[in-house]
């Protein structure tokens, strides 16, 4: 196994590479350096498999150098040292291996070089998709990830802030997003120092997560001026951008085309990011639903028009089901079951209107709605009698 170490004080330095070579054993030490930005350019060529970062440093701390280190090809394990209490290594726990205290004691580094064969066995057998396989990122509803012969993938993130500002950066993409307005965004209540550490600790977070599910196509970089992060996808697709593209490429509707149109409207299984409550894609998750509806009315219109009463009603359904608050839907279903003599189908529309308008807009149905159902209503019994 080969290990990097990094720290600025000499004599921990020595202490940390004997310990390892000696008395772990089954290590070499490619390098150590009491200069923590030679060692980040060294890191490229030397390829380790851990580093060892100490995390109080002058010009720049650990956590930094470790978020950096990410960027590398096949990065490596990172492991902090430190002399600080639990309560200061709480957010370092998150994006790291492992981390040690100070001075380093040979059982405690033993259990940390036990969990690194580990990790190092298991992301072998887990024989991660290679580079130039074809992933597919869905937007609607969840975040899930689709690998060619597997099934699709929902990340688990270590926390919800990991999964947001990997959200924030996707629909963001290829885009250069300073830190101030990521800590703005997501930590708007810490102090310069302590939002900066979160963010670090976030994107190494995010790195380390992406590479043990084996998505290398997806990658997030830092800018040099910007002082801020750039997610790119390479090859990878997302299937919200690929359904407006199908979309927008439709041919006017027709007996013919119908098939092809409702294959797009299927593929939209729900809301732009719909089941997590952030506000920043609140306009596009609008937009996309916008554009949805007047494809399905758009249908609607068209099956009525050609007496398609079922396929009608199929239609609306969806609808329904998806955007259950759009008023005229249950409207229409009353009328096409109405059609077809299916009163019991008619009631139950009504009731569902009334409740959820009751219940979850605290109103009271459209007039028009409610003066229709009643004359409806008194038509069907004065036919029973």
């Amino acid at each position: 196994m080969r290990a990097l170490l990094v720290d600025d004080e000499q004599l921990p330095l020595m202490h940390l590479q004997r310990l390892l070579e000696k008395d772990v054993g089954g290590v070499k030490v490619v390098g150590a350096y009491t200069n923590p930005l030679e060692a980040i350019d060294q890191a490229i060529s030397l390829q380790p498999d851990v580093v060892f970062l100490d995390i109080n440093m002058p010009r720049i701390s650990g956590l930094e150098i470790g978020e950096r280190l990410q960027e590398i090809d096949n990065s490596p394990e990172i492991v902090f040292v430190t002399g600080y209490d639990k309560y200061a290594v709480d957010a370092f726990e998150l994006c790291a291996l492992d981390y040690i205290m100070k001075p380093v004691q040979l059982q405690r580094l033993q259990k940390t070089m036990d969990r690194l064969r580990e990790r190092i066995k298991s992301a072998q057998e887990a024989a991660p998709v290679k580079e130039e396989s074809v992933v597919s990122i869905q937007c609607f509803n969840s975040i899930l990830f689709h690998q060619p012969n597997q099934e699709p993938q929902e990340i688990k993130w270590r926390t919800n802030k990991a999964r947001e500002l990997f959200a924030y950066l996707l629909h963001h993409r290829n885009k250069m997003i300073d830190k101030d307005s990521l800590i703005e965004l997501l930590w708007p209540d810490y102090d310069g120092s302590k939002g900066v550490t979160q963010l670090y600790t976030t994107i190494y977070l995010i790195r380390q997560t992406l590479k043990r599910y084996g998505l290398q196509t997806i990658s997030i970089n830092k800018g040099n001026l910007e002082g801020g992060y750039k997610l790119t996808i390479d090859s990878a697709a997302i299937d919200v951008e690929e359904w407006e593209n199908r979309l927008r490429k439709l041919p006017p509707l027709s007996l013919s085309s119908m098939e092809e149109y409702e294959q797009v409207l299927v593929a939209y299984t729900g809301d732009y990011f719909g089941d997590y409550d952030y506000l920043w894609a609140e306009y596009e998750r609008e937009r996309l639903r916008r554009m949805w509806l007047q494809l399905a009315k758009t249908m609607s219109s068209f099956y009525l028009g050609h007496g398609r009463v079922q396929e009608a009603i199929n239609v609306n359904q969806r609808i329904q089901h998806l955007h259950p608050l759009e008023e005229d839907i249950y409207m229409i279903l009353m009328q096409l079951y109405a059609s077809l003599d299916d009163h019991a189908a008619v009631e139950e529309q009504y009731m569902l209107l009334t409740t959820r308008w009751e219940q979850e807009l605290d109103s009271a149905v459209n007039v028009h709605i409610t003066s229709w159902y009643h004359a409806w209503k008194q038509e069907t019994e004065h036919k029973q009698l």
